[in-house]
């Protein structure tokens, strides 16, 4: 197993915090369900540790790390592994597409760049079949998060109309080195192709979402009133304009969506 990084890996600007216990990666990899069959995409590999468990599962393994005082240590630590390809890039803006054929996303991703890469994942969703990321334990429990409750929010309906995640575990801030502010939980992530419901204009479904949990202590119908034809949408779609916005959900902003956009095609106020 790679050494544990000395004091001078500390400062780092990319958010990183290494892994290193063998019972949580393996926990990680039987949660992902990856097969020698699979390619797998790992984001932020650091020194390679999670890297190597994905190497003696998966057939392939695409490791993508921005950090290039990483790739060389990541180099050396994964050089007998011959089915991992290590690619020095922007997690965010790497070419997702150029990759043959569908491939599983298996990481441990870096808190700052969580809900901007988990987006840029699902732009490719028709390739992904699953992802299983370890996150920040508050931003798992959002998306995993059912109507009604406190942690229930847009990001949670935003990932909910793609995906089925599932909160598989939870990990100790001491378990990484160096140790985060926080701790973490593992979110294996079922992916859909196209949206879990039929949607008529996700711009229009998106747009709604954010603005209701704008104002997310208000009146579904006061919340989204800059809506033109919003309360004869909630009538058409059976749902009480008196229910705040965290009381509604995902089926029941889809079908929302679905009304409000029939109404401005119709033209009726």
């Amino acid at each position: 197993m790679a050494a544990r990084p000395g004091p001078g890996w500390m400062k780092r600007p990319l958010g990183q915090h290494f892994l290193f216990d063998p019972n949580i990666l393996g926990r990680i990899i039987d949660s992902s369900g990856i097969t020698p069959e699979d390619t797998v995409v790992e984001i932020g590999p650091g020194l390679g540790t999670l890297t190597r468990f994905l190497s003696e599962r998966a057939g392939r393994v695409i490791a993508i790390e921005i950090d290039r005082r990483l790739i060389e240590r990541l180099r050396e630590n994964l050089a007998a592994r011959e089915n991992v390809e290590i690619i020095t890039a922007d997690a965010l803006s790497f070419p997702y597409e150029t990759i043959e054929g569908t491939f599983r996303v298996v990481a441990n991703i870096p808190y700052n760049i969580t809900t901007p890469l988990i987006f840029r994942l699902l732009q490719y969703r028709e390739k992904i079949p699953s992802m299983t990321l370890l996150l920040q334990k508050e931003v798992a429990r959002r998306i995993v998060a059912s109507a009604g409750t406190r942690e229930y929010g847009a990001l949670s309906i935003s990932v909910q109309l793609y995906t089925e995640p599932a909160l598989k575990f939870t990990v100790s801030r001491k378990a990484f080195s160096p140790p985060p502010e926080v701790d973490s939980a593992l979110v294996h992530f079922r992916v859909h192709p196209a949206p879990v419901f039929e949607v008529k204009d996700e711009a229009l479904l998106m747009k709604l979402v954010k603005t209701a949990f704008s104002g997310r202590r208000k009146m579904i119908a006061n919340s989204l009133r800059a809506f033109e034809g919003i309360r004869e949408a909630l009538t058409e779609s059976g749902i009480d304009p008196t229910l705040r916005p965290e009381n509604l959900s995902v089926a029941d902003y889809v079908r929302l969506a679905n009304a409000l956009s029939t109404v401005k095609k119709q033209g009726r106020p």
